[in-house]
């Protein structure tokens, strides 16, 4: 370092120090900024003893005042709320509406939902179950006064009288909690709620807000956010079918996708929408429009693992509004259980379609076949293993006849096996297409289709596929144990470990392990050997088929598992009956006689002969022996 550079540090170190010797505060300063700290002191202390001073007074009786401090915070808000700044501060307090199904809390601060409560559910661990609940939620509007943003979620409300339970019981009763800004201009929510019912009446009025500047002149902006807790058993498995719902105006229900690599998924509807529904695997919290919402936009987060919440949900959706001097605007809110036949009962709303039971054809036979059995079951029988139980039996013998037809299929082929295992040894290896061409000339002269034994299996696949869509959703298994299953909606555990191995989870579920031991049996008594010497190395696959399946069931319903298990041996019994009744010889001599009839042409075939010749050509005929 040189004499310059020296010098020049020496030069700013002694700069900074006469800056600080000057700018240092005097005494009297001191003595200044001590009065100043003690006289805000007190300032604060005033505040709350005005706060806590305030009383609660009926809508009936006026505006409820108290006389603000004059401080640079109040300056500030009045700076950023104007006349709605004496609302933002206050206490929050609690308010109660409930019937015997719900029981709704809803917070002074916001005047929202604060959390619901469903009386008759438990989680997995045997607390309430609470939708949602703190003060992560937010609901309200937001707007414009006097260039000045507003948001309804972050200013105090006042009820409507001093009582903090409502009980809507025995008759109907409502809450109602007003945002005064004056005598005359103020917002009121108001909740109604009737007995039995998990539906709650919601209205906004509106007086002297016609002037308030909003983002689209003809619609009022309102914000929902929940936090969506776990309420089941597996996270993962719940989070599957925790998805954020909604319904297009008349039109089809639509829904988030839970299967995407984004955890974060967020769509802007311009249309007009009839509802939103924030769900979970077996619980729903529904906002529906007295018409149709102006607009949407809605917002899915697929929250971290550690976190106790599955998802965060958030809609912002536009509200009608007329800018009346006196505007009410009605909604309505649905919390509870996504159950088919309560969900049934708003069908203007198809508010069932929140209940997960596939699309298409498997939608119509859980919804025509599938949930009205198990219902008409449910009103005779208490236990839902047994319920399960008799309706594999019923559908086993409604599919009798294709199971029937199946298992006559796979006797020609096992009695035509030899004559098969002959064409093998005939064609050499380089000559599979011939033993292919002689192999299907065989089929057709015994009138054997091979795919007669899969066909039928096929239209049974449907049947499947339903209950797999059915099983898992079903609220009606939630917590309902059977044997050594606790609870069959979700896995039934019966060896567990710490380490997670992939797919398969934790743990071993035995109606899984029964399903795949059941399913290798029923395909070892069916199996008829053939096609395992034409097509190498597939017999040892429809024998993987079956543990693949197991890891791929372990996390899944245990009353899912257990209808396969069922279903597994009730087939293998048939096959046992079948065995007894089906003469395999008797099957044999019918189909050489067939081998031995001359095949007649189809009219298709005559019919193409016949425009050959028209048109001039002739079919190919044998030579004449010499």
């Amino acid at each position: 370092m040189d004499k310059n550079s020296i010098f020049g540090i020496i030069l700013i170190a002694g700069i900074l120090i006469i800056w600080g010797i000057v700018q240092a505060p005097n005494k009297k300063e001191l003595e200044s900024r001590k009065r100043i700290a003690d006289s805000l002191a007190v300032v604060q202390q005033s505040r709350v003893i005005t706060d806590s001073a305030r009383t609660v007074r009926p809508l009936s009786e006026g505006v409820v005042s108290a006389a603000p401090a004059d401080t640079s915070g109040s300056r500030k808000l009045q700076n950023e709320l104007g006349e709605f700044s004496a609302l933002a501060t206050g206490e929050n307090k609690f308010y109660t509406i409930e019937n015997s199904l719900i029981r709704l809390v809803v917070s002074s601060k916001g005047g929202r939902p604060y959390s619901v409560e469903l009386k008759k559910y438990k989680t997995f661990g045997r607390k309430p179950i609470v939708l949602f609940d703190g003060d992560s939620t937010q609901f309200g509007i937001t707007f414009y006064d006097q260039n000045k943003a507003i948001s309804t979620n972050e200013l105090y409300f006042t009820p409507g009288d001093t009582a903090t339970r409502r009980s809507a019981e025995k008759n109907s009763d409502s809450l109602a909690m007003r945002l005064i800004v004056s005598g005359d201009k103020f917002i009121e929510y108001r909740y109604k709620l009737d007995p039995e019912s998990y539906m709650v009446n919601f209205s906004m009025q509106l007086v002297g807000m016609k002037d308030i500047v909003t983002r689209d002149p003809a619609s009022l902006d309102l914000s929902w956010e929940i936090n969506v807790p776990q309420h089941e058993q597996l996270k993962k498995n719940e989070n599957q079918y925790t998805q954020l719902y909604f319904r297009h105006y008349k039109e089809d229900v639509t829904y988030f996708k839970t299967r995407t690599s984004k955890s974060v998924q967020q769509q802007e509807i311009p249309t007009q929408v009839e509802w939103v529904a924030f769900k979970n695997q077996f619980f729903s919290s529904v906002i529906i429009a007295d018409n149709a919402f102006s607009n949407a936009l809605l917002k899915s987060n697929t929250l971290p693992d550690a976190s106790p919440y599955l998802k965060n949900f958030r809609a912002e959706v536009g509200l009608p509004f007329h800018r009346l001097e006196n505007e009410t605007i009605r909604l309505k809110m649905f919390f509870g259980p996504n159950k088919f036949k309560l969900l049934k009962k708003y069908k203007e709303y198809k508010l069932e379609d929140l209940v997960s039971v596939g699309k298409g054809l498997i939608r119509w036979i859980n919804q025509f076949v599938i949930i009205p059995i198990f219902d008409w079951l449910s009103h005779f029988i208490g236990n839902y293993g047994l319920i399960i139980l008799l309706l594999t039996i019923i559908i086993k013998i409604g599919l009798l006849p294709l199971t029937y037809r199946s298992y006559l299929s796979q006797a020609r082929m096992k009695v035509l096996k030899p004559q098969i295992d002959e064409l093998n040894q005939k064609f050499p290896k380089g000559k599979e297409v011939e033993k292919q061409q002689a192999t299907m000339a065989l089929y057709k002269k015994a009138g054997v289709s091979p795919m007669g034994g899969c066909l039928p299996m096929l239209l049974q696949f449907p049947i499947l596929f339903a209950m797999f869509r059915f099983f898992p959703t079903s609220i009606e298994l939630r917590q309902e144990g059977f044997l050594w299953a606790k609870d069959l909606s979700t896995y039934d555990a019966i060896v567990s470990w710490h380490q997670a191995i992939p797919i398969l989870g934790n743990h071993i579920s035995l109606f899984t392990l029964l399903m795949t031991i059941s399913t290798i049996i029923s395909m070892k008594m069916s199996d008829t050997s053939s096609s395992s010497q034409q097509i190498p190395g597939m017999k040892g696959m429809m024998y993987i088929m079956p543990v693949m399946f197991m890891f791929m069931l372990n996390n899944f319903s245990a009353g899912l598992t257990y209808y396969y298990f069922l279903a597994n041996v009730i087939t293998i019994g048939q096959n046992y009956v079948f065995k007894q009744f089906v003469d395999e010889n008797e099957i044999l001599r019918k189909i050489e006689e067939k081998k031995s009839k001359t095949v007649k042409k189809s009219r298709f075939q005559q019919r193409l002969e016949e425009m050959a010749k028209q048109s001039g050509y002739r079919t190919a005929k044998p030579a004449k022996k010499r």
